[in-house]
């Protein structure tokens, strides 16, 4: 939640303002520098003129995406990820940090603090996506260097800087992992069509600091660790 929301329901507008300009308006003991920063009360100490902030509850959860389903909160030909949620943790505010296609698996961050999406998923941000990639055939030993410079569509777009490495490649398919902090549509499957190979399969294994938890079935989710808690707060740190 945005700080000035969250403190409107408390302070008058004309007092938030005097406390920030004040430096009074600390998170984790830090002066804010905007009233657009986006905070949890749950993860972080939030005190305007010395007093706790209101408290706001939002939630976490990752999710081990399945193939198959598709990242919406409703759709009327298939399942969603948000079936995956049992009624008690479901609820009409559910936000999906990052899409993935229907026919990609993989690590899904939802949550009920829209903000906080929008400003992982913002360019500025640039939060960095593994995926574990599989092709339908060779990829040369030039090709790490070749997505490091920056794939460069038909179209003429060129895209930025990725990293690539070859786990093993063979005449009818190979893998690979690929990490990149672009988020374009079918942005991964356009890549390698480029270098002249399609994508089989895809399946996200990291997001920001996060990675998927092969202990999770498909379908299956999970809260976040204190650990993982830790670090949300350093990956909104480091994006405002």
């Amino acid at each position: 939640m945005r700080i000035d929301q969250l403190l409107t329901n408390r302070y008058s507008r004309k007092n938030i303002k005097r406390a920030l300009a004040k430096r009074q308006i600390l998170v984790d003991g830090k002066p804010v520098r905007s009233l657009a920063q986006n905070v949890d009360t749950d993860l972080q100490e939030v005190l305007i003129e010395g007093k706790p902030a209101p408290k706001t509850k939002h939630h976490y959860w990752l999710l081990h995406k399945p193939r198959g389903v598709v990242t919406a909160n409703q759709d009327t030909r298939h399942a969603t990820v948000f079936d995956s949620l049992t009624s008690a943790d479901w609820n009409p505010n559910l936000y999906a940090v990052g899409r993935l296609d229907r026919d990609t698996s993989g690590l899904l961050l939802i949550t009920d603090n829209g903000p906080l999406g929008y400003q992982l998923l913002h360019p500025d941000a640039h939060v960095t996506k593994t995926y574990q990639v599989l092709v339908n055939g060779p990829l040369h030993p030039n090709l790490p260097e070749l997505f490091e410079t920056g794939i460069i569509f038909e179209d003429g777009y060129q895209c930025l800087p990725a990293k690539l490495t070859i786990q093993k490649t063979a005449p009818n398919q190979s893998q690979a992992l690929i990490s990149l902090a672009e988020g374009k549509f079918h942005q991964v499957k356009k890549m390698f069509l480029a270098v002249g190979v399609k994508v089989v399969s895809l399946k996200r294994i990291q997001f920001g600091p996060f990675q998927l938890d092969h202990q999770l079935p498909y379908g299956a989710y999970r809260g976040l660790t204190a650990s993982e808690q830790s670090q949300l707060i350093h990956l909104l740190e480091a994006t405002r």
